[in-house]
Order: structure tokens, then sequence, then C-alpha cells
């Protein structure tokens, strides 16, 4: 049986993930995650490393083939092909189009843990996202999703081109702005952790958002957005002068 069909491909991961898995890792991660998934144990270097492994060996692999792979892994309920899953993507990440968008959602809101959400979200969504202006007119559909983790990945596919003085950060404000009252810790935290990296490379852009919304934003995204600004900037906000690092 060839290696690249999707039953081949689940049992080559299922394989090696339970070489190196423990029963005890696999109990800390559940907790840890507190997830329905079932653990082999495997730490995430071994998993991206076994991942790795794959591609080497299958660097001519179809879009087809990725996403029927992809497709197998998500079928089981064991954390780490999960991972694998995801890990392909991220490596094959060009071989995946705009009109993939609706099929990698649906892993988003089959997710049910940001250990996932948040590697879809920001290595694959994001990277077949890109600029697109097609692709990025999708976000605002996924901020008014009723599903917070789609909400929280329209937030975070532009985590990456915004950490590196790219990305659209007016779109983001038009996201975020409305969620800034929502009691769900994962979309605070998610608009506060896209705030502190834009921070570090365009502090003023942060500034302006968070003076302008400083009555709507909670601590929470307050305290992770103005990590990063000047003592000035952070006594602007009424803060004090020096995070808590």
């Amino acid at each position: 049986m060839s290696a690249t069909t999707p039953t081949a491909a689940r049992r080559f991961f299922e394989r090696r993930y339970r070489e190196v898995g423990t029963a005890a890792r696999g109990a800390q991660e559940k907790k840890y995650l507190k997830s329905d998934l079932r653990f082999y144990g495997a730490t995430v270097p071994e998993i991206l490393r076994v991942a790795n492994d794959f591609a080497r060996e299958h660097r001519d692999l179809s879009r087809a083939d990725l996403r029927k792979i992809v497709d197998e892994l998500w079928s089981t309920d064991v954390y780490e092909l999960r991972s694998a899953g995801i890990a392909l993507l991220s490596r094959y990440v060009t071989l995946l189009e705009e009109r993939d968008l609706p099929w990698l959602i649906r892993f988003v809101r089959r997710s049910k843990t940001w250990a996932h959400v948040d590697w879809l979200a920001a290595a694959v969504i994001g990277g077949v996202v890109g600029e697109s202006r097609t692709a990025l007119r999708r976000l605002p559909v996924w901020g008014r999703d009723q599903n917070f983790w789609v909400r929280r990945t329209a937030l975070l596919a532009q985590l990456r081109p915004l950490s590196h003085e790219a990305g659209d950060f007016a779109l983001f404000a038009r996201l975020a702005v409305p969620m800034l009252g929502e009691r769900e810790f994962f979309i605070r935290k998610a608009i506060g952790w896209v705030l502190r990296e834009v921070s570090k490379r365009r502090p003023k852009l942060v500034f302006e958002f968070l003076r302008e919304h400083r009555e709507e934003v909670s601590g929470l995204t307050l305290s992770e957005g103005a990590k990063y600004l000047t003592p000035a900037q952070r006594r602007a906000l009424r803060l004090p002068a020096k995070s808590a690092r």
C-alpha cells in the first residue's frame, strides 16, 4: 500500500507517536488542555519531527492527497493525529487555495481547544488568506460567527503579517471593536495578543486604538495590548508606567 494513501499515512503517524508517547504525559496534556480527545503523550517537538519526516518522504504530495490525508487524521479522536494534520497543512500550505478556506474552517469548528485553533488560524488559514482581498473579505463574516473559536480565528488570521509591519490593521480593528465587550476569555485574549505583537514595531497604532476604546476594552485585553507601550503611553491610558512582565 502506498504511504501516501490516507490509511497508510494514519498508520505511519499512529506508530510513530505511540513509540514516543507516554501515558503519564498524555494524561497531563489531557488535563492541561481540558480536552475530551485521546492522547498518546507525544511532545510538541516530537509531533513536529514526525510530521517533518513524513513530509521529507513525500515532497511531491498533491493538494488532493493532502486533503484526503488530513481528513483521515481528523476522522480520529486522537490529539496527536489531529496535530499531525495541522502540521502537514502548515508544511504544505503553498498547495492550499482560497477555495480550501471553508474546509479549513470546519476544522476550527471541530477543534474545541486553543492549541489547535491558534495553529490553524495563524499558520494555515493566515497563510492561505495572505493579502488576497477576496480572502480577507471572509474575515468579517467569521468575526460575526456564533462559534467563538471561529471569531478568534478571524482575529488571529493576520497575526503573522501584523507582527511584521504588514497586514491590514484597519481591518483587524473593525473586527475587534464589536468584540471588545465580549466576556469570552479567548476573544479578549486574542485581541490583546494581536495588539501586543503589533505594538513591538508599531506602538503608535496600538496606543491610538487603546486610547480610542479605553472605556470599552477589558482589563485583560488592555494589559496584554499595552504591555510593550512606552511609559508615557501607558500613563496616558491610566496604567502604571512600567508593565509587570
